[in-house]
C-alpha cells in the first residue's frame, strides 16, 4: 500500500495568531483531526483545511 504525497486535514485545535505576527514568518503549533501536532504559519486558524506533506509530517499549504 502507498501513502498519496499529500493529505488534507481540518486543523481542530491552534492559538489564535496576532495582528502584525505574519511579517516575521513565525509558525506556531496546530493540533489536526487525526491528533497529529504540526508546526503551522500564524494566519492559519481553527477550523482551517491545511495540507500536510505525508513523507515529513509538515505544512505545504492551506487548503480553500
Amino acid at each position: 500500500m502507498e501513502l498519496p504525497n499529500s493529505v488534507d486535514l481540518r486543523v481542530t485545535e491552534t492559538a489564535p495568531g496576532f495582528r502584525g505576527d505574519t511579517v516575521s514568518g513565525g509558525t506556531k503549533p496546530a493540533t489536526l483531526e487525526t491528533g497529529a501536532v504540526v508546526q503551522v504559519p500564524l494566519f492559519v486558524m481553527t477550523g482551517e483545511t491545511v495540507r500536510i506533506d505525508t513523507r515529513t509530517g509538515s505544512y505545504l499549504e492551506r487548503v480553500r
